[in-house]
């Protein structure tokens, strides 16, 4: 058994470092080729000791919800002529889908919060006044409903650097 045990180590450690890599490809692919997508904000801002200075986010979608949504799902959201989403409709799964539509895939924990995995943007120290008067969550999306959050937008739409 003994002489086994290094191996057995090696392979999980093999086969961790391939799913990493491969999470990363994924997100690397869809801050390439995703479409990106305004989200208005509800922000709330506010400071951790762990983690340092963040904002945590909340999206208009998430405004307006009934109890008949799934627990796990999409959130099928239109863009409007400027890019910025607005919800259609929840559903469960990728179809139905019409033209003009996409996906957000989204969790909740409660009958209120919907989660699309990017509920949280961190700043340096220092920055948060930049921050606090951005508008919009830009979200690069793929055809999958996969989502990740690139940066924060003003009013104008323009990204917050």
């Amino acid at each position: 058994m003994k002489k086994y045990k290094w191996l057995i180590i090696a392979l999980n450690l093999v086969l961790l470092l391939i799913y990493f890599n491969y999470s990363v490809i994924r997100k690397e692919e869809l801050l390439k080729n995703g479409r990106l997508v305004l989200l208005k904000l509800a922000p709330v801002d506010p400071r951790s000791l762990m983690q340092g200075d963040y904002m945590a986010l909340r999206y208009n979608i998430s405004d307006n919800i009934d109890d008949s949504k799934p627990k796990r799902g999409y959130c099928v959201v239109q863009l409007d002529s400027s890019g910025v989403a607005e919800k259609a409709r929840f559903q469960k799964d990728i179809t139905p889908l019409s033209e003009g539509e996409l996906l957000i895939k989204y969790s909740t924990s409660d009958r209120w919060n919907v989660n699309i995995g990017a509920e949280s943007f961190f700043f340096q120290e220092g920055q948060a006044e930049k921050y606090e008067h951005a508008k919009y969550g830009g979200i690069k999306v793929d055809k999958n409903g996969n989502s990740l959050l690139i940066g924060l937008y003003d009013e104008q739409r323009r990204k917050i650097k």
